[in-house]
């Protein structure tokens, strides 16, 4: 057995201790710190974190070793002993769900940010004492994972176990002062746990996650793959996140977010969480078992390529608001606005038509998560696109199946075949012929092989539901209300945020009127016409003209001080709208016992 321990060794300084002891380790031992976490694509050199790595052998004599690269070190060719003993510092202040977090309020990590992995061992089980801190810290720390117990108390500090590497590090720990919560969903014990500044509505919470967890387990069907399950969530002031494991979450989430006492219908905020802790409990299944082959093992050194992703987080993301609303947290008119803003955030950007779903999966290590201010021109979201080639699928197979089969169907079928060993990279299509009693080929062209915009106004239409599009004010408006909607509003075609000088350009869209009157990211525009503005004037003001009219913007760039003229353009028509025009059509999609919010007639 392969044992670790970490103590917040000083929380102040933001410092884990970390020791490896392996016994009978081979001459040159090798260790190595992953490069990537799974479930999220992109290099972050974790070993960067690493302070004054040392060895030790079972006498406690110091043994030389040898870093071979960024990640890697190895025991110097003339040590042999019978254990080695490594102990290393971690430096943890990434406030995520992807790394390490210490301070004296909050001790939180991913095993893949502070545990080496022993070369040639990974399928060694494992043993991490979890100790608490040398340190004095705010509150009553206790101990949240839902990792294996070796003898820790419920809550606890102590030891704990793994089977192998790869689940050590895909089970995260938090360790802080938290509210607890409990539910089962059916028959598996799940476990909630809240830290930080919260108010939160324990019963409606349980309540709620309680329905949505149950509906997942019916869907994929029971048993449940776990023996329990934790949702753990940071609440703070403006974080947005969630990270997936084998047996539990990570989250962060607005405290103004989280369910108050006295809490009636759900709000948006709401809303937003319930899907969020929908899409990461999803990925149990969907990703966290059944995965591409090319994840079989995670090669955690360097990138992991697939085409892939377009499956395991557009299909999940279709399914996460959608699995709120058939579990009776939600109601039609919340879900559609929640696909109408999906809508938005495709067709807003030009990207869709510069880039497939399969380059956008292939790209994810470098385009969709290292994303600059030029992202809308040039990529498009495997989550969001995704999602929206999920439920044409979806509609398609409804239509043209007379309703006898669905995607629930071919997601099925492809856990049946793959959840072993993995999806194949071209798998998905020709499952679909296997499974599927209609012909979907056109459909997988234009999803995964084109960049041409997805028929969803026709397919909507034929379950009663109708897509309207309009023009933003602002771009920062999330789209999904008729309200917003506007036939021909003048807008600059870019994204702006705060300055205390003015409006920063935060983005400019492909040829739009701010990109032809020469505007670009960082500019600080500081008056319109003579007129001083600010990120929360600018549109407003803009707006006033009429389209063809000529006006002056002022505006910083770096540190001089420019003017240009703009003709004023009405914006393209890419926020986007949904409402019910026939109810049983609608139930034969989104399912017959869902809600809506408003009586009919």
């Amino acid at each position: 057995m392969i044992r670790y321990s970490i103590r917040p060794a000083n929380p102040a300084a933001h410092l884990f201790r970390v020791t490896l002891t392996l016994t009978s380790p081979e001459r040159e031992q090798g260790f190595q710190m992953p490069a990537w976490i799974p479930g999220s694509y992109m290099i972050r050199n974790f070993s960067r974190h690493i302070i004054g790595l040392q060895a030790e052998d079972e006498h406690g004599q110091t043994l030389a070793v040898r870093q071979i690269d960024k990640q890697s070190w190895a025991l110097a060719a003339d040590a042999l002993p019978q254990q080695v003993t490594l102990s290393y510092d971690v430096y943890a202040w990434d406030r995520s769900v992807r790394a390490a977090h210490l301070d004296r309020t909050h001790g939180y990590f991913n095993g893949s940010s502070v545990f080496l992995c022993v070369t040639g061992r990974e399928d060694d089980p494992c043993e991490v004492d979890i100790l608490p801190p040398e340190a004095p810290v705010e509150g009553n720390w206790r101990v949240a994972t839902a990792m294996t117990t070796a003898g820790a108390e419920p809550w606890s500090f102590g030891p704990y176990k793994a089977d192998n590497y790869e689940e050590l590090i895909d089970h995260p720990v938090e360790m802080t002062e938290f509210t607890p919560g409990y539910f089962k969903a059916c028959g598996v014990p799940h476990h909630i746990v809240i830290s930080g500044r919260h108010r939160v509505d324990m019963e409606r919470l349980e309540r709620d996650l309680q329905a949505i967890c149950e509906h997942h387990i019916g869907f994929w069907g029971e048993p449940a793959p776990m023996r329990r399950y934790l949702f753990m969530t940071m609440a703070t002031g403006d974080g947005y996140g969630g990270l997936e494991h084998r047996a539990s979450t990570s989250l962060m989430a607005k405290r103004d977010d989280l369910p108050r006492p006295g809490l009636d219908a759900p709000t948006s905020g709401y809303l937003n969480y319930l899907g969020l802790c929908s899409h990461e409990y999803f990925h149990t299944w969907n990703v966290k078992r059944l995965k591409p082959a090319v994840f079989h093992p995670y090669p955690l050194q360097q990138e992991a390529y697939t085409e892939l992703l377009w499956w395991f987080e557009g299909i999940t993301s279709y399914y996460d608001d959608l699995g709120v609303l058939r579990a009776g947290c939600s109601t039609v008119e919340a879900y559609l606005e929640m696909l109408g803003q999906t809508i938005t955030r495709v067709y807003r950007g030009e990207g869709r038509f510069r880039q497939t779903l399969t380059e956008s999966s292939f790209n994810a290590w470098t385009k969709f998560y290292l994303q600059d201010e030029n992202a809308p021109n040039a990529i498009v979201s495997y989550y969001a696109k995704g999602e929206l080639f999920a439920l044409l699928l979806d509609l398609a197979i409804r239509e043209r199946t007379s309703g006898q089969q669905s995607l629930d169907d071919l997601v099925h079928a492809a856990w049946a075949n793959w959840h072993q060993d993995g999806m194949p990279e071209d798998g998905v299509p020709e499952l679909a012929k296997q499974h599927i009693n209609c012909d979907l080929s056109d459909l997988f062209h234009l999803g995964l092989n084109s960049t041409d915009d997805l028929p969803l106004q026709d397919y909507l239409a034929r379950f009663g539901v109708t897509l309207d599009w309009g023009t933003p004010l602002s771009l920062g408006m999330p789209g999904g209300k008729r309200a917003l909607l506007k036939p021909e509003q003048v807008n600059l075609g870019a994204v702006f945020e705060a300055d205390p000088a003015g409006a920063r350009v935060r983005a400019v869209l492909q040829n739009s009127a701010a990109q032809q009157a020469g505007l670009s990211a960082g500019d600080v525009v500081v008056a319109v016409n003579g007129i001083q503005t600010s990120q929360g004037r600018i549109e407003t003001q803009v707006a006033e003209f009429q389209p063809g009219d000529r006006f002056s913007l002022h505006y910083f760039r770096y540190d001089e001080l420019r003017e240009t003229e703009v003709t004023a353009e009405v914006g393209a028509a890419t926020t986007a709208a949904l409402t019910v025009n026939d109810r049983a059509l609608a139930r034969s999609w989104l399912g017959e016992d869902v809600r809506f919010a408003q009586r009919e007639g």
